[in-house]
């Protein structure tokens, strides 16, 4: 452990700290245009709810990371989660509300299911004694589940490829996820916390590599579409 660090450090890490909890905030206002039309409908449509699951249970996860109880001064770490927390489990009941009958007890079972596991990691890690083997189990948790929720948009990149076009990645939902896994790598390296940089850190390069094909296939549409229909001919 790192027993000084210099004043200016602390300050930067806050400040990264600070500014991954805003631009987290892009991420989980994202959906709601969704849950607009889901309300406007009154039906979820062909719309899945186990995105909202799976991102529930990750802020779980890294929240209890984030407490005192596991690691120390990643307050940024909880504060971000619980937030994100909040946000999923409202868009979790709204989906319940106007679910089918079936998916409705699907998504139900579910959203018990992981309040169960996340019950069985707080109360399997705090039978652990050593502050330092649960922190490194937690954190090996969090930091696969974090990863796992980054790799994700690599369906969305191998589509764009696919169709090259960028109808089905927002630009500013891949901005939110890069500025927000940026400012977490910054925070984690400052933080000397190898649980929170490392997966952020894979979070930037993907972030990095969808804003790079928004603006790659952006331009080549737009560079398409000037093309005249009919080719003149002297």
């Amino acid at each position: 452990m790192i027993d000084y660090i210099p004043n200016s450090t602390l300050t930067c890490k806050d400040a990264a700290g600070i500014a991954g909890n805003i631009f987290a905030f892009g991420l989980f206002v994202s959906p709601i245009p969704t849950f607009r039309r889901i309300i406007r409908n009154r039906s979820t449509e062909q719309f899945s709810g186990l995105p909202y699951i799976y991102a529930l249970l990750n802020c779980l996860i890294c929240l209890w990371y984030g407490t005192p109880l596991i690691s120390n001064d990643n307050v940024m770490v909880a504060t971000v989660n619980s937030i994100g927390a909040v946000f999923q489990l409202a868009y979790i009941i709204l989906f319940i509300v106007y679910a089918e009958k079936a998916i409705k007890v699907r998504v139900f079972g579910l959203l018990l299911a992981v309040f169960g596991l996340f019950a069985i990691i707080v109360t399997g890690s705090l039978q652990i004694t050593d502050g330092n083997i649960r922190w490194i189990t937690v954190g090996l948790l969090s930091c696969i589940s974090l990863i796992s929720m980054f790799a994700s948009p690599l369906f969305i990149i191998n589509l764009v490829i696919r169709t090259k076009s960028v109808e089905f990645m927002p630009f500013y939902l891949s901005l939110s996820t890069f500025l927000m896994s940026t400012s977490f790598l910054l925070y984690g390296i400052l933080n000397f916390d190898a649980f929170v940089y490392v997966p952020n850190g894979i979070g930037s390069i993907l972030g990095i590599t969808q804003l790079a094909l928004y603006f790659y296939y952006k331009k080549k549409s737009t560079e398409d579409s000037r093309e005249p229909l009919i080719e003149p001919y002297a």
